[in-house]
């Protein structure tokens, strides 16, 4: 049987999901890994990768690549999203990347990294016809996707992101509560100006913030893909987990029980983010995804076609 794998190369975290596809061309997940790295870290303020989080990203990718040898993998697909997208010196990165490791990395377009997202969640949970949007909170960018099982309706980026907008707003260790409003008035501010369509029957969040405040929620001591996947996240529950985040320092916060330590930094941003949206769209409760734009990649490049209805 042939072995695929599909990366995902963002402004925060790097990703793999390396699957095998059997004769009736169903893909059985080998391999689903993550390693933050912070590409897209300091990116707002100057317009470039750091030499810094560029050599994190490259380390990244050479395990990676070590772990497709490994799996004896036939074809590899890698992407790039938000910090490749912006960053001035992006072609130096992807050079540097095809040079060291023989891997291409294609920068794909907002519309487009909203469609994986599309793709993996209606696979993922098996949503058919519902009116649904589906929103994934990135380090760099927020991808939303308006749809009525796989027929999309309206999908964009913005850039709206828990790495960036922490180098932008919560500039202190202990996060000062006027820091707080002052980003909450700012995503207020950039969230209505947004034309959403006004009925969905469901929400559905995705991504590393959402799926570690499940984590969190549900004080998970290993995080436990199976329990996070189709799990539901109230309001409340983000309300909550925001006073938590305020009250400690970075260095408490990696503590949490369900907490990855890396994301310690960024997450009182991200909950922040989720929180103005789910009052923007007028929801109590999000259903959440644990897949993401990797497993998109691969159902599209490698899985049968004609899976998708």
């Amino acid at each position: 049987m042939e072995r695929y794998a599909a990366i995902d190369v963002g402004s925060h975290s790097v990703l793999i999901h390396i699957a095998e596809k059997d004769e009736k061309g169903a893909l059985k997940t080998l391999l689903d890994s993550s390693i933050i790295t912070k590409l897209g870290e300091g990116l707002k303020e100057t317009g470039v990768i750091q030499h810094e989080a560029m050599e994190r990203t490259i380390h990244a990718l050479r395990d990676f690549m070590d772990k497709v040898r490994e799996h004896k993998v036939k074809e590899v697909a890698a992407i790039g999203t938000m910090a490749l997208r912006e960053a001035k010196n992006s072609k130096e990165f992807i050079k540097k990347v095809a040079k060291e490791l023989d891997l291409t990395i294609q920068v794909i377009s907002g519309e487009e990294e909203a469609r994986m997202s599309h793709l993996a969640v209606v696979a993922g949970l098996g949503i058919k016809d519902e009116d649904i949007v589906i929103f994934d909170i990135g380090g760099g960018s927020t991808e939303f996707i308006f749809s009525k099982g796989y027929e999309i309706s309206k999908r964009f980026s913005i850039n709206v992101g828990a790495l960036i907008l922490t180098d932008g707003f919560l500039k202190s260790d202990l996060v000062k509560r006027q820091e707080l409003d002052s980003l909450l008035a700012h995503l207020d501010g950039t969230f209505s100006k947004m034309e959403f369509p006004q009925k969905v029957d469901r929400a559905v969040g995705m991504g590393g913030t959402i799926t570690s405040m499940m984590a969190v929620e549900c004080q998970l001591v290993q995080y436990d893909p199976d329990v996070v996947q189709g799990a539901t996240l109230e309001l409340s529950a983000v309300e909550r987990q925001i006073e938590l985040y305020l009250r400690k320092t970075i260095e408490e916060k990696r503590s949490i029980v369900g907490l990855r330590p890396m994301t310690a930094d960024i997450i009182l941003t991200g909950a922040a983010i989720l929180y103005s949206l789910m009052n923007r769209l007028g929801v109590g409760s999000i259903l959440v995804s644990d897949r993401g734009i990797r497993h998109g990649l691969m159902f599209d490049r490698f899985g049968k076609k004609g899976n998708r209805r």
